[in-house]
């Protein structure tokens, strides 16, 4: 069966090399055909335009020929020659897992940073919210707000119960560094809750494209861990 393929294959392509139409003889012809219709059917009212019309559609007819008649036999070269191609794809590979703590999701924890829209240019207010799925029994959520000039804090708050936290503010390698961690045997409850840092800053906005923060917990005995940023906008 392949001999007979091979000879084919053959054949179609020396056919195709041996092809040349002789586009000036056929066009020839065309015209004095139709210069003999035109003296029979009597005199045009447009004989120069019409005529023109008449040979440029003509000649196209006669290229659309050609062209077709030439695509045909390359068509039927190359389909003969990719008859037995064999097409290799490689395998997808599918997206490696995500650590915990390298992103804004692990498991029953989520989280979210933003500059509170009430801060304006003297004075700023980061907002870590962390929602979770499930009871926690360990939480410490870290919000790191980079020395861009003046920023000194004013005061934090959170909208989990207050006795349930520890909470410390300090001056660490350029960050003014807040710190909330719930006292051993406590609970947080599932929902979504709030955890804000104040702080003034110089006059005219400030960038917080550098500040961020991270979150540790611990539900059902498993270790959890989210990290995140804050837009880079004036506040």
């Amino acid at each position: 069966m392949r001999d007979v393929h091979d000879e084919l294959r053959a054949r179609l392509r020396e056919s195709a090399g041996a092809y040349r139409p002789d586009r000036t003889r056929i066009l020839a012809r065309v015209e004095r055909g139709m210069a003999d219709g035109e003296r029979a059917a009597g005199p045009s009212p447009r004989p120069a335009a019409l005529g023109w019309w008449r040979v440029a559609a003509a000649t196209a007819a006669v290229a659309g020929v050609l062209a077709v008649g030439g695509h045909t036999v390359a068509s039927a070269v190359r389909g003969a020659e990719t008859d037995e191609r064999t097409v290799a794809v490689t395998p997808s590979r599918p997206d490696p897992p995500a650590s915990p703590g390298g992103g804004t999701e692990d498991g029953p924890l989520r989280s979210d940073g933003s500059v509170d829209p009430h801060s304006n240019e003297f004075w700023a207010q980061s907002n870590v919210t962390v929602t979770a799925s499930r009871r926690l029994t360990a939480l410490r959520v870290v919000l790191r707000v980079r020395q861009t000039g003046g920023v000194t804090p004013t005061g934090s708050w959170r909208s989990a119960p207050e006795d349930d936290f520890t909470v410390s503010v300090v001056e660490e390698g350029g960050f003014l560094v807040h710190t909330w961690e719930l006292k051993p045997g406590r609970t947080v409850w599932p929902g979504e809750w709030v955890f804000a840092g104040q702080y003034d800053h110089d006059r005219g906005g400030r960038d917080a494209g550098d500040d961020t923060y991270a979150v540790e917990a611990r539900a059902d005995g498993e270790e959890l861990g989210v990290t995140g940023g804050f837009a880079r906008t004036r506040t």
